[in-house]
């Protein structure tokens, strides 16, 4: 329950349950969530979009106009295109990225889906994606959405956090335990 009520808590959560309650009212839960994911997408891709959300120094109107055409261009619904501009307006760009993650922890729950974090060291194939979704929907017993992300640093393996649960089998961690082993022994 806790971990719940975080995901929709603060700033974020404030204005991600505001565009989900308006997108629930239009019928527009899945082309808001596609949206969304979209604009996540060209943010992960742009360095020079990341700054502008996240930097101070642009003024309100740059920020605004600046994400009004990126958001045009894209072809992103008026909908989100409005809820982009009052999130400008208010100066709240630097949590947007946490406003599109609270978003999609909405829509899982009113789905009654569940969302698993997985971090693998190099991309998952579509057939490693589809048995760790299996697997996750075994063991859970719930519909499964599974975020995939790509650490190098992993080495190998992954990192699958369900929940407030998290099994890490990267070997990353394996060597890291087999160091700490190797310390005692001496």
């Amino acid at each position: 329950m806790a971990a719940e009520q975080t995901e929709t808590s603060g700033v974020a959560g404030r204005y991600a349950t505001a565009l989900f309650g308006l997108a629930v009212d239009r019928g527009a839960l899945d082309p808001t969530a596609n949206d969304l994911a979209s604009l996540q997408a060209m943010i992960d891709d742009s360095d020079d979009l990341r700054r502008l959300i996240r930097s101070p120094l642009f003024s309100r109107d740059q920020q605004h106009a600046a994400m009004d055409a990126v958001l045009e261009k894209a072809g992103i619904s008026q909908l989100v295109r409005t809820f982009v501009a009052v999130v400008s307006r208010n100066r709240r760009l630097f949590a947007l990225e946490g406003m599109i993650k609270a978003y999609r922890a909405l829509v899982a729950r009113h789905r009654g889906e569940v969302t698993a974090e997985v971090i693998s060291a190099t991309p998952l194939s579509a057939a490693q994606r589809a048995a760790v979704e299996e697997a996750l929907k075994q063991a859970i017993g719930a519909n499964i959405t599974v975020n995939t992300a790509v650490d190098p640093a992993l080495i190998g393996g992954m990192i699958v956090r369900v929940g407030s649960r998290m099994v890490d089998s990267s070997l990353r961690t394996k060597l890291q335990r087999l160091q700490l082993v190797m310390k005692g022994a001496a």
